[in-house]
């Protein structure tokens, strides 16, 4: 993430947070964001130099219109005039971290070799908020080379339940010992 793009995702979040509009914003940002993911194509066609300016502003008014909110779409709007388009995941980055920050939410990853029941998420998901206090936005991810156990990401911190955690553990400390 570049300081630009970071500084262009802070700057619409401040803008949005003072218009009372944080939560709205970040909702669209989302599915803008989904949307360039799902069609690269369409960012490479919005840079291109050969395409006329003008012509590009209006394809970019014609996807999204009245569908997004003026902040949002005159954002977009500025990334593309400034070809920093490519960087609009960045920029949804940092907007989610200030939006987060401000509301008291956590995003967590939970790794599994096979995926969790609706029970054990809401478990772990209660346990995550008590021990962080905050309220955590949970993420599953299935990785059959876990073997076994949990290993939660949360606050930068990683929490490493699983058996390939342990196993590497005994490997090193193992490969410590003077023999």
């Amino acid at each position: 993430m570049t300081t630009e793009t970071s500084l262009y995702g802070q700057s619409l979040y401040d803008l949005a947070a003072e218009e009372g509009l944080s939560e709205e914003i970040l909702d669209e940002m989302e599915a803008v964001e989904k949307i360039f993911k799902e069609n690269p194509d369409y960012i490479t066609l919005l840079l291109e130099p050969s395409v006329p300016r003008r012509e590009r502003l209006g394809l970019l008014e014609e996807a999204f219109g009245d569908q997004i909110h003026p902040y949002l779409k005159n954002f977009l709007m500025i990334l593309l005039e400034n070809s920093l388009l490519r960087g609009f995941s960045a920029c949804c980055r940092t907007y989610r971290a200030s939006y987060n920050k401000d509301h008291g939410i956590e995003e967590a990853i939970v790794t599994s070799a096979v995926a969790l029941s609706d029970e054990q998420i809401r478990s772990l998901k209660a346990k995550l908020e008590k021990m962080s206090g905050k309220t955590v936005l949970l993420t599953q991810k299935v990785d059959s080379s876990v073997l076994g156990g949990l290993r939660v990401e949360i606050g930068g911190k990683l929490l490493d339940g699983t058996v390939m955690g342990r196993l590497a553990d005994l490997r090193k400390k193992v490969s410590e010992t003077v023999l």
